[in-house]
């Protein structure tokens, strides 16, 4: 079972920085993502979410692949290409996957205009050294799927692992 965690910082250059830290850290197998996305509150109060994945662009590759394989028995590889590629961008773009989209926005809204929030749905990690790099950034947890005293004992431990002045 997975764990979502939604952490709020001040601005979008700190969140987008502890995404790829996270994403550094799954490189070094100590934490496992499902998804993880930076969302964004602009000046203008409208939301942003940056996706680490594109379903759009990765639909469109998978499907101009099976389309030039189709086109091919039917003498038309290009065209099947572009037919399939056209299609798989559509069933992308339709696709939804990991933490839901609406859900990130309306927790967006929330968040102070110029801020950012980054959500991580995380399958399992290594928390005395995922913690720790993490909450090296600062930041402010503002929603998880853990019980009421796990996320108590998870702010405490990230709390004791920030640098003083943070």
């Amino acid at each position: 079972m997975s764990n979502l965690f939604a952490i709020a910082y001040p601005d979008l250059a700190t969140a987008q920085q502890v995404r790829d830290e996270l994403v550094g850290l799954q490189k070094q197998k100590l934490i496992e993502l499902e998804d993880v996305v930076v969302v964004e509150r602009r000046a203008d109060g409208k939301v942003k979410l940056h996706q680490a994945v594109s379903t759009t662009g990765a639909g469109a590759a998978s499907g101009a692949l099976w389309g030039g394989v189709i086109g091919l028995l039917f003498f038309m590889p290009f065209l099947g290409a572009a037919v399939g590629g056209a299609t798989g961008a559509a069933v992308g773009a339709s696709t939804d996957v990991g933490v839901d989209d609406n859900f990130m926005r309306q927790v967006g809204e929330q968040l102070e205009p110029g801020g950012a929030a980054v959500f991580a749905l995380v399958r399992k990690a290594t928390a005395d050294k995922v913690v720790p790099a993490v909450a090296a950034f600062g930041g402010r947890l503002i929603q998880t799927s853990l019980s009421h005293e796990e996320e108590e004992h998870l702010k405490e431990i990230a709390k004791a692992a920030q640098p003083a002045g943070v």
